[in-house]
């Protein structure tokens, strides 16, 4: 075989003669291709996988297509998956698709999906091209999502300029089943049916994977041949007939068709399993009558699923699928000799170890500390601002901070009617159907954080997600984890991702929370240029009795600041950005003890039902949190803060604190009580009261801002996105 042909497929010199080592001959054109889709970094981790074994893993751990956790007799299925550059190219198709293929790994292994939550980065909104790949993006998620009647409950967003030319498009999908009603990816036994599901199989994403694994131009407009569509209303009548046939136990294995279509699905479930699978492509539905088995292997057309079953269940499954208005098909069966077979017109095209195709090599890239991380941790003097309304409302404004409304209001959040508390707040709650309990879910990650220390900041990203649900009222269960990182054959790129999953794991380890699944997205580069080391945290937590908060208080509510404020700076805040341009200095170091006190007590004064409402102190710092209250209560208050620098008080982000709200009568001396014995100090803020926004220090008034234009503030956004 020409060079060319290899290396044009993503192939280098040393894994081509390993295939052919495996082979004990030179593989043929289709051959070379399977190898190709199955040892990009996409699908193989090749460069990644190594880090895996620091993260804490669950006793029970899984190789199938989500995690889980367990509540009572339910697992919670999650995970949280990339579809960045395909976003970049097609926004609408890669953002619904992208969901598309997240909600498939859950229905996959039987469990019901209930909820979406979504994680976005962009570059700058006032440029024109950045604006339209955000509403194509979120208009495609919405409408995939809004479609398949799965509610979009949380998510967050980031403009920064490191991702103008490679946004990331990022979707957390989290699914409900009976424990003894999951299904498994596993294949075993010989002479099993193998079936084909679903849409037709055309053109879309052919090596799609390896276009997932390579650097985008200077523009981000590469595409592959022909970029995938979805078609929502076809999921949502697959997700039912896959639903059932797994609910009465007619599935012997089950895998999505997803990156590498086919290919993936085929030797993934026989390598688990230990047999092999003859395919037989006559029978695959297709879009085009000239595809290839080539094209048919690597084809990423949406919305198909491959069900291994015994023979004698066919009948049934056949006529659920009927039912469902769906294509079923005889494409295989299991063998007993390791080999995944291809055969099309009576012809055999690949004869392949199913094994080898699932085993990519394992690299341990090389690794050295960027030059850029000393530059940066140089700190600056920051001085008061000379209007302290002026500085809030300009910080308000921030695409950053502003409200999201323009993004979750395009989505249905209740269309299952288990919704409790959804987007606009920390974390998203939901009933759990016959359960008392609720389940609490969170996405969060502060690229700018990872980008001035990737440890420290991966680090921040855990603790936020999950002080994010505890102040809902949840304990964290378990985390997944969507690491977006540059190219990690460049030693100072891959040092930011070893030291992002340093972070993770210490993190995980201290809150006792397992990573249970997620997922890999190297070469987010674009011009030779990477974004900020990004890793999505999502967490799945349980409030175990009846009460849950939010961020809205009540009139007459007591403040109160918990957590310590001591050693705050505005080090990588969004004040230093905003007023001075900078992104800069030392990032704060996690006092563990405090994180775990505080995220427990929260839980706790919030099952007493001592706490009306909850909010985490994070991006834009005490001032952003506590203006955020008085917009979700839509009343003013008035806190006192005692600091000789006010503006750090306000605006820097020192973590492990919250603000919760009490009634001041009933509650206060228990609420003083328990918090301080738990090792955490305690300041009382303030009261929700009045019709303005009013900060006071030292016997002055800082800020004192009508509730008006703090709304008209935080709606620019949406001023922004509608202009």
């Amino acid at each position: 075989m020409e060079r060319q042909v290899y290396l044009s497929m993503g192939l280098t010199d040393a894994e081509f003669e390993k295939i052919v080592s495996i082979l004990g001959r030179e593989p043929n054109y289709t051959e070379v291709g399977l190898f190709a889709v199955m040892w990009s970094e996409h699908c193989g981790y090749k460069h990644s996988k190594a880090q895996f074994a620091k993260f804490p893993k669950k006793d029970t751990e899984t190789e199938e297509n989500a995690g889980l956790v367990e509540i009572d007799d339910l697992a919670i299925v999650f995970k949280v998956e990339s579809h960045n550059h395909p976003s970049a190219v097609e926004p609408y198709h890669g953002a619904a698709t992208g969901v598309g293929g997240i909600l498939r790994d859950i229905f996959t292994m039987g469990a019901r999906p209930v909820a979406v939550l979504n994680s976005l980065r962009f570059g700058n909104p006032q440029n024109e091209h950045t604006r339209y790949l955000i509403k194509e993006a979120v208009r495609g998620m919405a409408d995939y999502g809004n479609t398949v009647r799965v509610p979009t409950v949380g998510g967050e967003i980031y403009f920064e300029d490191s991702y103008e030319a490679n946004p990331l498009v990022n979707a957390m999908a989290v699914g409900v089943a009976k424990k003894e009603k999951l299904a498994t990816s596993k294949a075993e036994g010989v002479g099993l049916t193998v079936l084909c599901a679903g849409a037709a199989t055309g053109r879309e994403g052919i090596h799609g994977a390896t276009f997932a694994s390579v650097e985008l131009g200077a523009e981000g407009k590469e595409k592959p041949a022909k970029a995938q569509e979805g078609n929502p209303e076809i999921e949502r009548r697959l997700t039912e007939a896959c639903l059932e046939i797994i609910d009465r136990d007619l599935v012997e294995a089950i895998q999505d068709m997803g990156a590498a279509g086919f290919t993936s699905s085929a030797c993934e479930m026989a390598a688990k399993g230990g047999v092999g699978i003859d395919l037989d492509l006559d029978n695959v539905p297709k879009k085009e009558p000239d595809l290839t088995p080539y094209e048919i292997m690597l084809s990423e057309s949406q919305e198909r699923m491959l069900i291994i079953i015994k023979p004698e269940n066919l009948a049934p499954v056949k006529a659920i699928f009927d039912k469902y208005d769906l294509p079923l098909e005889v494409v295989g069966k299991t063998t007993d000799d390791g080999i995944l077979r291809v055969k099309m017109a009576g012809e055999v095209y690949a004869e392949v170890p199913a094994k080898a195709l699932a085993s990519a090599p394992i690299y341990h890239p090389e690794y050295k500390r960027p030059a850029y991380l000393d530059d940066v941790k140089k700190a600056i003097s920051v001085n008061e601002p000379t209007d302290y309304n002026e500085a809030l409302l300009k910080l308000l404004a921030e695409p950053n901070l502003a409200s999201k409304a323009w993004i979750y209001n395009q989505f249905d959040d209740n269309v299952r009617g288990e919704t409790l508390v959804s987007s606009g707040g920390d974390g998203a709650v939901l009933s759990l159907e016959g359960s008392e309990k609720k389940l609490a879910l969170s996405v969060d990650c502060n690229g700018r954080y990872c980008y001035l220390d990737p440890r420290r900041g991966s680090e921040l990203a855990v603790a936020e997600a999950a002080r994010n649900i505890a102040v809902t009222g949840a304990k964290p269960l378990g985390v997944t984890d969507g690491l977006n990182f540059g190219n990690p054959e460049d030693p100072e790129s891959y040092y930011t991702f070893v030291e992002s999953v340093e972070g993770i794991s210490t993190a995980c380890r201290k809150l006792g929370i397992p990573v249970v699944s997620g997922n890999v997205s190297f070469y987010n580069e674009a011009g030779g240029k990477s974004i900020y080391p990004t890793p999505i945290i999502g967490v799945v937590g349980v409030i175990e009795g009846e009460n849950h908060v939010t961020i809205k208080p009540e009139k007459d509510n007591l403040l109160l600041l918990i957590g310590d404020g001591a050693g705050n700076s505005l080090n990588a805040s969004q004040y230093l950005k905003t007023f001075h341009n900078k992104i800069s200095g030392e990032i704060f170091a996690i006092d563990w003890e405090q994180e775990i006190a505080l995220q427990q007590i929260l839980v706790d004064l919030i099952a007493k039902g001592l706490v009306k409402a909850a909010h985490d102190i994070s991006d834009g710092g005490l001032g952003i949190a506590l203006a955020e209250m008085a917009l979700a209560a839509k009343t003013g208050l008035e806190v006192t803060i005692d600091s000789e620098e006010p503006h750090v008080a306000l605006f820097g982000e020192k973590p492990s604190r919250a603000i919760i709200a009490i009634e001041k009568a009933a509650y206060y001396d228990a609420v003083k009580g328990e918090v301080e014995a738990a090792g955490l100090p305690v300041t009382e803020l303030g009261l929700v009261s009045g019709d303005t926004f009013q900060v006071n220090s030292q016997e002055k008034t800082l800020i004192n801002v009508s509730l008006d234009k703090l709304q008209q503030a935080h709606k620019n956004l949406s001023r922004i996105m509608e202009g």
